[in-house]
């Protein structure tokens, strides 16, 4: 008894506590309610004094718009790429809604939607003695549970999910500000709109956010063509997607779903016949989950990668990395990009047949395809599979990318790779530039350049040697039967190392420089202008993405125009507001006479040169350049013609170690002494261009011709010194490379007679693989040479 007693004052201060937060609460919510019916002229006038800018009051920063929607990625055709969100949610308008949802959704959720205020008064003090008492009673109102989500919407947006308040979380001052904001919006908002929004943010469980992308999640339709079952069957899950989940617990949605139809029967909204034909009607999901993000973007996942990058890497949608993450993932957009679906449904097949990703050899394969005079990306596809997780054959890079954009923001770019005697066609544009012609007589016999060599660069310096005398091997080509003079037009399109070596001395580096970046070339690790520091750099031993050597071929396709390569046409948002897109900024910046030059020589490389064997369908208006690294390691073809460039690329990207030597190796069945540039990545880029061709938009232009003083015979060219074979001894200095001479009318120099190339096998056989080798014309006969080995290049 004294226990008992000593209790009572105790129950009895505590139910007076409740009493009196009760009548608190009823006083607040008197006022409240008092308000809803006051007129709003009264209002006006002051009856009422500032009761109604209290209860109207909506933070100025509260965001009215669409709440965050999925971005969707297209390419040029239309079609969809893949698609972007943090929430799976497309906003229709309340006419793109079945009129079952409409009337379902109100029927069980507010049946006095149209009739009050923003707030239900009796459900209002239901709630809030309810919360008093630590308990739940369910009692908002449309209204009110749309301010609840675009409350929770808002902090989402912000960074913020963990200020969001659900349920029991709630306080007595969360209820009277939802209440307070909720008579805000009514007097802001129509009803319709109010209801279109609700419908646009609820959640529907299982990732579905929004009328819209439930429809499609749970009966594969639209929001327009919900029946009456399925709308009946939605309507049902929003008070609980846990509880009521289509997939999991069917037979709870069912139930709930005969709740609903009973509720639209009771108030008229449906007729009895509708009533008994629906809950007749079995659930009947039709599940179609929504494919999301790059990995789901099947045909062009690296292409979708690199337009997510361009967005996130770009002041214009938004000043910082989280604002442009924001309207990339929940803003709507819509992305149209250059993307040509058939030419990447090509690159991808190819790319894959060329090396199965999980193939133990581990090679890569890539390529990526351009329009000149537009910089339109038309396709990027590689054999690797876009997946993070550890396995053989995933890989997030890019391999037709470099590591970094110009202001260094990242692209997820492999960095590219050693580019070979693709680089040569550079050292020959300037060649042209300097005044030289394209038939002057180069000797091809020298190999060897001392330490020391007067090599000109006048905006830095340029050191190495091919000597014995230095501990290094003389300069190798690569085969045993091209050390002997030619022109410099035939050292090109054959690939001949010890021509361009010899035509580089007439030369000051940094105007090859120069030239190789107003093309288009680039560092792929540094975006640094391609290093030629050293004389190995001239046969191409330093990383270049594909994209930017597909630029700068394309820059020869254009006649000297250079184009920025662009993936984005445009960028609308909800509403149909325009975003801007970066501008392919496309300026000459190679005199047209250079250009033309380029390509005259390097049409001969698919008949006559290191690309012979290349099976291109028709050859007579495109041009292209193969090359292999040391070890055969890193072997491409690129090239075009006036309407489409292709970068093709074969090789190692993972290392340059003896593990990724491509010799003697087996390729899909196929034995290769040596992989060269025009086998794998060959046969890569002629499938891409022979699709292109077949394509009435992409009809190609002759290429034009270059002017008549580029094409005279001149005296030849002489410098350095001419090594016999078997001398190693160390050789005499070599004389300093001479001033190149005015072209002069002359005859011909005596050259070794050309022939044909050899007649290329019947189709049931595979021509004999070579290594940027052309068909021998009577060579003399030096000694075999050993290559030098390139400088390791970095995984």
């Amino acid at each position: 008894m004294a226990k008992e007693t000593a209790r009572k004052p105790e129950a009895a201060s505590s139910t007076l506590a409740a009493l009196g937060r009760l009548f608190l609460v009823c006083g607040i919510v008197g006022v409240l309610v008092a308000a809803l019916f006051i007129p709003a002229g009264a209002v006006a006038k002051g009856v009422v004094g500032g009761a109604d800018s209290f209860l109207s009051a909506v933070p100025s920063s509260f965001d009215f718009g669409a709440p965050a929607q999925a971005t969707t990625v297209l390419a040029a055709d239309g079609s969809t790429i893949a698609t972007l969100y943090a929430q799976d949610r497309q906003v229709v308008d309340l006419a793109a809604m079945s009129p079952f949802i409409k009337e379902g959704i109100v029927s069980i959720e507010d049946a006095r939607f149209y009739e009050h205020g923003g707030v239900d008064p009796t459900g209002i003090v239901r709630a809030l003695v309810a919360t008093l008492n630590g308990s739940r009673q369910g009692a908002s109102t449309i209204t009110q549970q749309y301010v609840n989500n675009l409350l929770i919407e808002q902090l989402v947006a912000d960074g913020k999910t963990d200020e969001a308040k659900l349920g029991l979380q709630k306080t007595m001052a969360d209820k009277v500000r939802e209440i307070q904001m909720s008579i805000g919006i009514e007097k802001k908002m129509s009803k319709d709109d109010i209801l279109a929004g609700y419908l646009n943010i609820i959640y529907f469980g299982n990732g579905a956010y929004g009328i819209e992308a439930a429809s499609k999640l749970y009966f594969n339709t639209s929001a327009k063509d919900l029946t009456l079952p399925q709308a009946a069957a939605l309507a049902g899950v929003v008070n609980s997607p846990g509880f009521y989940d289509p997939i999991s617990q069917p037979e709870n949605v069912v139930k709930r779903r005969n709740e609903v139809l009973s509720k639209m029967l009771e108030q008229g909204k449906i007729k009895q016949q509708d009533y008994d034909a629906a809950i007749k009607t079995p659930l009947e999901l039709q599940l179609t989950r929504p494919a999301q993000g790059c990995a789901a973007a099947a045909t062009a996942p690296y292409f979708c990668d690199y337009v997510q990058q361009l967005v996130l890497n770009d002041t214009a949608y938004g000043a910082t990395a989280e604002e442009r993450a924001k309207t990339l993932y929940q803003g709507g957009l819509t992305i149209q990009t250059s993307l040509d679906p058939s030419l990447q449904k090509v690159a991808q097949e190819q790319a894959d047949a060329t090396m199965a990703p999980t193939d133990p050899l581990q090679r890569g394969a890539a390529i990526v395809t351009v329009q000149p005079g537009t910089g339109k990306v038309l396709a990027m596809a590689q054999n690797t599979v876009f997946n993070p997780a550890t396995a053989p054959g995933n890989y997030m890079g890019n391999f037709a990318l470099p590591v970094n954009d110009a202001n260094g923001q990242p692209l997820h770019g492999a960095g590219g790779f050693q580019i070979g005697s693709t680089f040569k066609p550079f050292i020959f544009a300037e060649w042209l530039n300097s005044g030289h012609s394209l038939e002057t007589s180069v000797n091809g016999a020298v190999r060897v350049y001392p330490a020391g060599y007067p090599w000109k660069n006048s905006c830095g310096t340029t050191t190495g040697a091919y000597d014995y005398a230095a501990g290094t091997f003389p300069l190798p080509n690569d085969d045993p039967n091209h050390y002997y003079s030619m022109s410099a037009n035939e050292g090109l399109y054959r690939s001949i190392n010890t021509i361009t070596f010899q035509t580089a001395t007439a030369l000051d580096f940094c105007n090859i420089q120069k030239m190789a970046t107003a093309a288009g070339v680039k560092d792929g690790v540094t975006n640094k202008p391609y290093d030629l520091s050293s004389i190995a750099n001239l046969i191409g031993t330093q990383n270049v993405a594909p994209i930017d050597m597909a630029t700068a071929f394309a820059t020869f396709a254009s006649g000297g125009i250079r184009c920025e390569p662009i993936a984005l046409t445009s960028i609308t948002g909800p509403g149909g507001k325009k975003y801007p897109v970066p501008s392919a900024d496309c300026k000459r910046t190679i005199s047209a006479d250079v250009a033309a030059g380029v390509t005259y020589s390097l049409k001969n490389v698919l008949t006559i040169g290191s690309g012979y064997n290349i099976p291109l369908a028709v050859k007579t208006d495109s041009f292209a350049k193969t090359g292999t690294t040391d070890g055969n390691i890193d072997t491409w073809t690129i090239g075009g013609n006036s309407a489409v460039v292709s970068a093709s690329w074969f090789g190692s990207y993972q290392g340059n170690g003896a593990e990724w030597v491509n010799q003697n190796i087996v390729i899909n069945g196929r034995y290769f002494t040596s992989v060269d540039g025009a086998d794998l990545a060959g046969g890569q880029w002629a499938a891409v261009m022979n699709a292109a061709a077949e394509n009435p938009a992409y009809a190609a232009s002759p290429l034009a011709q270059p002017p008549a003083e580029m094409l005279r015979y001149t005296a030849p060219y002489i410098a350095g010194f001419n090594p016999q074979p078997g001398d190693f001894v160390p050789p005499v200095e070599p004389q300093l490379p001479a001033v190149p001479q005015t072209p002069v009318e002359t005859q011909p120099p005596s050259e070794p007679a050309r022939t044909e190339p050899p007649v290329e096998p019947p189709a049931t056989q595979e021509p004999v693989p070579t290594q940027e080798q052309a068909p021998v014309t009577q060579p003399p006969a030096p000694q075999p040479v050993v290559p030098e080995p390139a400088p390791p290049k970095k995984p």
